[in-house]
């Protein structure tokens, strides 16, 4: 079973907005912090966004900051991907990943931190 998955990605013209979802099962969902990724130059994938278990932290980009908003639906189990005045350069694919952890608080950037990623979606961004 894939454990989480994104979807919500399509077209939007610049400076417009689209919203990510992220759907989680009970097991990678519960205490695991989340994170949203994209490809970056050089086989690298740039961290976009960050979301504590709890919900609390939110961390963000240089590139998205102001611009971008994690949240989640601990209930639901659901977490979002809000990005408002999308430029061209936004254009990826986005990944939504996961990984344990038993603190409330704290988020890490790097992508070896994080055990489960979904299948990605793509965003395309027009000028």
């Amino acid at each position: 079973q894939v454990p989480v998955v994104e979807s919500g990605g399509g077209l939007v013209p610049a400076w417009g907005s689209l919203r990510l979802p992220c759907a989680a099962s009970e097991r990678t969902f519960s205490r695991y912090v989340i994170g949203w990724f994209r490809p970056a130059p050089g086989n690298e994938r740039e961290f976009v966004a960050g979301i504590s278990w709890s919900g609390g932290d939110t961390y963000y980009g240089d590139s998205v900051k102001g611009r971008f908003t994690i949240s989640r639906d601990n209930v639901k189990k659901m977490m979002y991907l809000q990005m408002n005045s999308l430029k061209p350069e936004d254009t990826a694919v986005y990944y939504c990943a996961g990984y344990y952890t038993l603190q409330r608080m704290g988020v890490t950037s790097r992508e070896s931190g994080y055990d489960y990623w979904g299948q990605g979606t793509q965003v395309t961004v027009s000028s």
